[in-house]
């Protein structure tokens, strides 16, 4: 068993990622890309041309991920476990990713009104040559939202940053009026999943 001092990387900018794994006491070193994603060729965030949802929810963790390990041999970094993730929305087969503007951030969330939609978040873990991965799907309906509270939520600015332009730990919480699956997955990182997925490289989670 690996010792209880071992830690991860974690490939990812995102806070709520951080926030999940120190919840659970999971030790980790942010490992961070110096190119936007949505142009490095390397990580690049663009779906493919009919590409599935879950399809590519599993490319992009596991880009992210394989970057990542590669990087560590270019930094002279210490080798461990390169932990990333990526969360997509599926709604009726369409691939809902951040918003590009507060226009569009009320465009998706009048879409999701009254709806059920599919939240996926795959993780990776990569190790040289390794990789592995896993998919969380979950289901949140929202109930029928009106147009003064979509116009107020876009105005905080919590969309912004957030796949499907909301953020269930937050004021959106409000929204919600069921989910099934795993709430956090729903926030960014299925713990449970990423958990068993750690234990598999040797990580004691």
């Amino acid at each position: 068993m690996a010792p209880l001092e071992s830690r991860i990387y974690l490939a990812s900018q995102s806070p709520r990622r951080r926030e999940l794994l120190a919840q659970v006491g999971i030790r980790f070193d942010l490992l961070l890309f110096r190119g936007d994603n949505r142009v490095d060729p390397e990580t690049n965030e663009d779906p493919l041309p009919n590409e599935a949802p879950d399809t590519y929810a599993l490319r992009v963790a596991a880009a992210k991920a394989q970057h990542g390990a590669r990087l560590l041999t270019l930094r002279r970094l210490p080798e461990r476990p390169v932990l990333s993730a990526d969360t997509t929305l599926d709604f009726e087969g369409q691939i809902i990713g951040k918003p590009t503007d507060e226009a569009d951030a009320i465009a998706i969330l009048t879409r999701l009104s009254g709806q059920t939609h599919r939240v996926l978040t795959a993780i990776a873990v990569a190790q040289k040559e390794r990789l592995e991965t896993r998919l969380s799907v979950s289901e949140v309906r929202f109930r029928t939202i009106s147009a003064d509270e979509i116009l107020r939520y876009v105005a905080s600015g919590e969309p912004h940053d957030k796949a499907g332009a909301y953020g269930i730990q937050g004021r959106a919480a409000l929204f919600v009026e069921e989910i099934r699956g795993s709430h956090s997955g729903i926030v960014g990182l299925p713990l449970c999943e990423t958990a068993l997925l750690l234990r598999a490289f040797g990580y004691p989670a």
